[in-house]
């Protein structure tokens, strides 16, 4: 499996977002619609509380927490604390490179990418 992982490492960012994805699919049943479907599964992971039904703002609030979760990598977000309710606060600690919403996606995925490599 590890010579696998390699050889997805050389490949281009639509090749590993789609190898994350088929993955991801594995193991959770379904494959996430898109980015903003893969950082609500990784505000769910990160808020540690398992499956359950969120409203329409906590759902935002998972995706929210999985960006943060992820541009903590970079130092971009650093966690703060947790609430009384358990749920993750971050500080940003310097701002995102400027960009059109394409570069922003493209910085997320490869930071989804590689937060995957570290679980």
């Amino acid at each position: 499996m590890e010579s696998v992982e390699m050889e997805i490492e050389d490949q281009p960012l639509g090749v590993q977002w789609e190898f994350l994805l088929e993955k991801l699919e594995r193991l959770v049943g379904k494959k996430p619609a898109d980015l903003n479907g893969v950082l609500f599964l990784i505000g769910v992971q990160e808020l540690g509380q398992g499956a359950k039904r969120f409203t329409k703002e906590q759902k935002q609030d998972l995706m929210h927490i999985g960006i943060c979760e992820v541009l903590s990598l970079s130092s971009y977000y650093a966690f703060e604390y947790a609430d009384n309710d358990g749920w993750p606060h971050y500080k940003l600690l310097r701002a995102l490179p400027p960009g059109d919403v394409l570069k922003q996606e493209t910085l997320l995925k490869m930071h989804v990418i590689e937060y995957f490599k570290e679980l």
